[in-house]
Order: structure tokens, then sequence, then C-alpha cells
């Protein structure tokens, strides 16, 4: 949408094709949340500042240096205009949820969240005069001499096809084909819930690759977060996700730790958690905590478990009740007293464990005591088409595209190869959108 709407703004004609229904319209845009904003100082709901230099750290953190750098800074330089432009077209963002978001000074809420947003969108779109379809499945992109000349498409069933002089491909990513996560995960891929869109199955980005597009990002890597594993298969969305890792201590089917869940505040290690469980046995795992932290996270959709005992509660779990009091015990004895404060680093920590928690550690020992079910929740597929810094597409001799340009998660691989960063995929959408559809309008006009 923000490519469909600067190229309108641009004196471009737009017709924007739209896999799903209408009221399944806009991808993963409309589960989401906030958007990252780079700012110097306090700026709508924002606190503070948020300068470049730490934005790239926080993602070269979480990236592991999995990033394009040149592209990544655009995308976060990109942000402070992007944010003007967006309550001109009617956005309004709210304050910062507070709890183990601890988002307040780098990412705006989307006021009444993600859907109320894309609908400011297609409205200010539809005002605009950007046409729109939906119930129609782009299925071919046939490129000739270094551009693509028409774009052949499924429209509620029926076979169509459209000529244009300037292109989009906005088409996210393939975490809804679970026959391709199958390619790269195996059989475990059978027990992933798919948290967005049921539309994202990657067939413009297999077509593109087909004929001899670049591609960037791991063919294997997702973004996964660990959701309630009585979520549906798919289009759950957000609310599905769990908060509650930092506080509590996450057992496997043996009833065993296998990671430390207060390593980082959540914003920056919630994405790492899905591969984590979809590494267990049956790829699942339990969240486990006591009366102490129930009130410590975002309310949940499906009820915590709960039972007075632990022993109850690994009967209610289907795990070895012997095997999970022991493991609770032997990080009770771990945990050295400190100042528990969930909005800062604190100095909660275990000691002696091979397996630490660093912090936010406290004893699991007041009843009642609760867990939750963990299934990975797949957000994204990291692997997309590369692009420039004009978002013109790239053939595998490292020539762009003439008329084909790139926004959102199907490019999204140039500048997240790994992990990610609350709020930056609506960053790099609404920047790189905006680059799209200049770049669109630009060879259109000419």
């Amino acid at each position: 949408m923000c490519a469909a709407i600067t190229a309108r703004q641009a004196g471009a004609s737009v017709l924007v094709i739209e896999h799903a229904p209408k009221y399944l319209r806009g991808g993963n845009s409309r589960h989401t949340r906030n958007l990252r904003a780079m700012h110097s100082g306090p700026v709508e709901t924002l606190v503070g500042a948020y300068d470049e230099e730490e934005y790239w750290r926080d993602l070269l953190f979480v990236t592991k240096g999995k990033t394009n750098e040149h592209l990544a800074r655009i995308a976060i330089r990109g942000s402070i205009d992007a944010i003007p432009w967006l309550v001109r077209l009617g956005c309004r963002f709210q304050p910062s949820l507070t709890g183990t978001l601890s988002l307040s000074r780098t990412n705006l809420f989307f006021l009444g969240g993600g859907k109320a947003h894309l609908n400011v969108l297609y409205a200010a779109a539809q005002r605009l005069g950007v046409e729109l379809i939906y119930d129609s499945e782009v299925r071919e992109m046939p490129i000739e001499n270094g551009r693509v000349r028409e774009i052949r498409f499924s429209h509620r069933g029926f076979p169509a096809t459209v000529k244009a002089k300037s292109y989009i491909a906005a088409a996210g990513g393939f975490q809804a084909n679970i026959d391709w996560l199958k390619a790269n995960w195996g059989a475990r891929a059978d027990n992933f819930c798919i948290r967005g869109t049921e539309y994202a199955r990657g067939r413009v980005l297999r077509n593109l690759m087909d004929q001899g597009v670049a591609t960037e990002g791991d063919p294997s890597g997702c973004h996964a977060v660990a959701i309630d594993a009585r979520s549906p298969r798919f289009d759950g969305g957000i609310v599905t996700r769990l908060d509650c890792i930092p506080f509590s201590i996450v057992v496997n089917r043996e009833a065993k730790r296998f990671y430390d869940e207060g390593e980082d505040f959540w914003p920056k290690r919630y994405a790492i958690w899905g591969k984590l469980v979809a590494d267990q046995p049956d790829q699942m795992a339990w969240s486990i905590f006591d009366a102490k932290s129930l009130g410590l996270f975002m309310p949940s959709v499906f009820p915590a478990i709960e039972a007075p005992t632990l022993a109850g509660l690994a009967g209610k779990l289907g795990l070895d009740a012997e095997a999970l009091t022991t493991t609770v015990a032997e990080y009770n004895a771990a945990v050295r007293p400190g100042s528990f404060d969930p909005t800062i680093h604190d100095d909660c920590a275990t000691h002696g464990l091979a397996l630490p928690k660093t912090h936010w550690a406290r004893r699991i020992d007041q009843p009642p005591f609760y867990a939750y079910p963990l299934r990975p929740g797949i957000t994204f597929t990291y692997m997309g088409v590369k692009v420039d810094e004009n978002a013109a597409v790239h053939l595998g001799n490292g020539r762009p595209l003439d008329n084909l340009f790139a926004t959102g998660e199907i490019m999204s691989g140039n500048i997240l190869g790994e992990g990610y960063l609350a709020g930056f995929g609506m960053t790099i959408g609404t920047v790189f959108g905006r680059i799209a559809g200049r770049g669109a309008a630009r060879h259109a006009n000419q």
C-alpha cells in the first residue's frame, strides 16, 4: 500500500492485485502492532531519542551480521520521514504497551493495531484513485530482455492478464507453503503453525527464481516465535504469541531446560524461540512459572494451564512429574536473590547451572503453578529477491531488471538475514515501499 500510494502521488496510474479476499487483505501487516522508528527526540508517542547508530547496533546484534548495511541504513534513515508521511495519510499512533515489550522509546504503536493502520492506507489509496482487485493470485511474471512483459493471474478462478510499464512485487514470503518449508525443515514443518496469512505461498517468488532472478537470505531461515500450541494452523495472528518466557523456565518433553530464558529483553530475543522449540522433540515445549509472574506479561488468548502442585501440573502437561520437579528444584537452588525489575537487565540470575538464566530469575515456589504449551509459529521466511538501493530487482547476472521493483517480505532478506527487531518489518515495508513506488512511477512516467 505504501508503494501504491507513493506511485499514485507521483502521477502514475496504479492497480493493486490482491490474492486474498477483501476481508483478509494486506498480508501479515494486519496482525502487526508497531513500527520501529529512528528519532532525535520525543516525537508522536515516542519518548527520548533513538539515533541511527543505536538502531544499527540493535539490528547488527539480532542479525549477527547477516545484513546489507547500505540497505539497512536506508531503511533506518527512511523511518524518520515515513512517520509524518503516514500521519498526513491519516495514520494515528498510541502510547506503547508496558510489560515485556519495553518499546516506548523505539517503536510507534498503531492506534487500533495493524488492521486499523492498513484500513487507513487502503482508504487513502482509494481516495487517490488507486484501483484494487481481490481474490486474484498472480501466477506468472514473464521476463524477456531484462524486463517484465506482463502479469498473468487468476481472478476468482478465471485466467487474466494485465500489462503495465512498471511492476512492484510485494507478495510476501513463502511461509504458508508447507511443502516448501518441508524441503528445508523436513517433517518438522508438519508441526509448525503459520501466524499470518495463508495466502503467502511464495508463488511470485518461485516464478521469479525460476527465471533467474537473484535471491538474498537463508532459504531455510524464517522468523519463528514461540506461540501457544493450541493456536490455529493458519492466521492466528500476533495474539497467539506468548510473552511469558523471560519470567519462566522453558522445558522440553523430557522436562529439561534448553536455553537461557533471561538472555536479553524480549523484543530482541523473542524471534529466536520459534527455532529453539522447532529443534525440540515433537516441536513442543512448555513455559513453567508460578503465581508471582502471572501478571507480568501480555494476557494470552488461551488461559494458562494451572495446578496446585508441580506434580499435578506435569500430569496435565503429559510430562514426567519426577523429571519436572527435579528440574525446578535444581533451578530454584541456583537462583541468587537480587533486585527484580522487568524493565532493566536486573541482577536476578542463577549461579552454578550449566545452562544459566541471566536475568529475571526467581524461584518457582509460589502456588498455584502455571504453564503454557509452546509450538513454533512462523511469521515470515527470510529468502527473497535481491534488490538495490532503488528497490530494483536484480537478475542472477547482477543486472537490475528494467521495470521490476520489490518491497516488503519478498525482499526483506537483503536486510534481515537472521533474527528480528520488533517493528522492523513494517519499517522495511514502509520505507522500501515508498522507494519502490517512486521508482516504478518514474519509470512509468518516462
